[in-house]
């Protein structure tokens, strides 16, 4: 069964880039037909989807956050990593990672999620 786990600063001032690192055990973030994605919930609000890097390597982004917007992955480490540039306090959430195992297929397995705050 895969697991993801994030993991990241929970601190990041304005204008910076925020960074987080989702480390996959279980499976292979190469294995063909998965997608992992990020997304976040910011306080009060629903679940906000960011993207996916594909199995691949190819990645798709929400257009809403597309500018700001880099996923990549370490395949040595099965890890894949988000990269959210000039961030403001309307990023500051709880981010996830999760799986699926097919294309805009429902997340089977998510991290328990890590609080980032923008502020300085």
């Amino acid at each position: 069964q895969v697991q993801l786990q994030e993991s990241g600063p929970g601190l990041v001032k304005p204008s910076q880039t925020l960074s987080l690192t989702c480390t996959v055990s279980g499976g292979s973030i190469t294995t063909n037909y998965y997608y992992w994605s990020w997304i976040r919930q910011p306080p009060g609000k629903g679940l906000e989807w960011i993207g996916y890097i594909a199995y691949s390597g190819s990645t798709y982004y929400s257009p809403s956050l597309k500018s700001r917007t880099s996923i990549s992955r370490d395949t040595s480490k099965n890890q894949f990593t988000l990269q959210l540039s000039s961030v403001t306090p309307e990023d500051t959430a709880v981010y996830y990672c999760a799986a699926s195992g097919r294309l805009w297929g429902a997340l089977d397995a998510w991290g328990q999620g890590t609080q980032v705050s923008v502020s300085y």
